[in-house]
């Protein structure tokens, strides 16, 4: 063991005093293929998850993934990092608390620190409605074996000593609910070690290819039109957060989906003062401390459809005063930079996990607010269904059908902007 340290410090030093010359690469940078068996569209958490499950659960390697700029330059580096699974609804709370299982696994799975802490993430209430409403989500949570605790303010003063819970306060709180198992895991070195694993499988990542077109031929799609010349693919698979709707759009096929924009914001690094995720509906914010001691603050919608990723000063001043308001130490921090997810919302609130109506194209999309906490249970499960095709029984209620039949998911209120508000 000691020989060990040694050899891992000296690794440590030889790489930085070499200006990191010497350091290899995670992944390969390959020349795409003129085909395979299967290429992902996205190189972002659910793109590289679903590579990767691929390979390791069904044995199929021939796969690449393309994105069009950098591994985890997309929404997987514009997230607030949270990872949570208190939904109602049975079928989303089967989905997320298997993604959450997965989460606990992560790091030893990928053999890859992804930083997953279990911290805990708390919903506070004001009102009498808002309280029944989640004594329901606890109950159904406790009853599909989902951890949760219903918190009196009494508890919250003793868990989150910053949060302001005086009565004369725009919203005051009454109480929360926690689910202990909830928490946050670093964005970027979850794409790292997705992209580290499946490349170690024989996954192709190919960085810096657009694609810019779909072929379809008599109802199948046969391969892509990219900024690196043509593709061949059996099958493909959609993994692209806020764009799902242009790129099916090429193959075809109108997704009920809409794409905006969703404000976060980062202060400067303080001393710890908060280990919880702290979310309050009524004021439309959430706020959470960074390992870094950065206080990371996110909101609701931009309230308009739009590709930017800049997000608008108008929101980004509502979910600053919120926070300054439950969090009074928050308004003496300095902002280090804000930025905006661009975020694919489906109707009912719940994903689109599906084959599509194009024979051999499959997607993951339509994540609302939550995107991130589904990234291995999305990559699982579009990895299972483009090998059998057709769904495992954890995404088979997230087709596309469920819109034209009426079956719809209602989770709207699962995110920030929580029933009550």
């Amino acid at each position: 063991m000691a020989a060990m340290q040694r050899y891992s410090i000296f690794s440590l030093l030889r790489g930085a005093l070499s200006g990191h010359r010497d350091w290899q690469p995670a992944w390969r940078a390959p020349e795409p293929k003129p085909s395979y068996d299967v290429v992902i569209v996205g190189g972002g958490g659910h793109g590289l998850a679903t590579a990767y499950y691929l390979a390791r659960n069904h044995g199929i390697t021939n796969v690449a993934v393309l994105e069009r700029g950098w591994i985890g330059g997309g929404n997987t580096g514009r997230n607030t990092t949270i990872v949570r699974s208190n939904y109602l609804l049975p079928e989303n709370q089967r989905f997320y608390e298997h993604s959450l299982k997965l989460w606990e696994g992560l790091s030893r799975d990928l053999n890859y620190n992804v930083m997953f802490s279990p911290r805990g993430v708390i919903n506070v209430f004001h009102t009498d409605a808002q309280r029944d409403y989640w004594i329901r989500r606890h109950n159904g949570m406790r009853y599909a074996g989902i951890d949760a605790e219903l918190l009196t303010r009494a508890d919250l003063a003793r868990l989150v000593p910053a949060l302001d819970l005086s009565p004369g306060i725009r919203h005051p709180i009454t109480g929360g609910v926690i689910q202990p198992r909830g928490g946050v895991a670093r964005h970027d070195a979850v794409a790292w070690g997705y992209a580290r694993a499946a490349d170690a499988l024989g996954v192709d990542i190919i960085q810096d290819c657009e694609v810019t077109g779909i072929d379809v031929e008599a109802g199948r799609v046969t391969g892509l039109q990219t900024s690196r010349g043509p593709i061949g693919a059996g099958r493909i698979g959609l993994a692209v957060a806020g764009h799902s709707s242009r790129l099916a759009e090429m193959a075809g096929v109108r997704l009920p989906i809409e794409t905006h924009l969703l404000t976060a914001t980062v202060s400067e690094p303080v001393k710890p003062f908060m280990d919880k995720v702290v979310s309050v509906a009524a004021a439309h914010v959430y706020v959470s401390q960074t390992d870094k001691g950065e206080v990371l603050i996110g909101g609701t919608l931009d309230g308009y459809n739009s590709w930017s990723q800049r997000g608008s000063p108008a929101r980004l001043e509502d979910i600053l005063s919120a926070a300054c308001e439950y969090f009074p130490r928050v308004s003496r921090l300095r902002q280090l930079r804000h930025w905006a997810g661009v975020v694919d919302m489906s109707m009912d609130g719940s994903p689109i996990i599906a084959k599509l109506p194009v024979e051999g194209l499959a997607m993951t999309g339509g994540w609302c607010y939550g995107g991130f906490k589904a990234t291995p249970a999305s990559g699982w499960c579009l990895a299972w269904t483009l090998a059998n095709d057709a769904p495992h029984a954890l995404n088979a209620p997230f087709s596309l059908e469920r819109f034209r039949t009426g079956a719809v998911l209602d989770e709207n209120g699962a995110g920030p902007v929580a029933w009550g508000h």
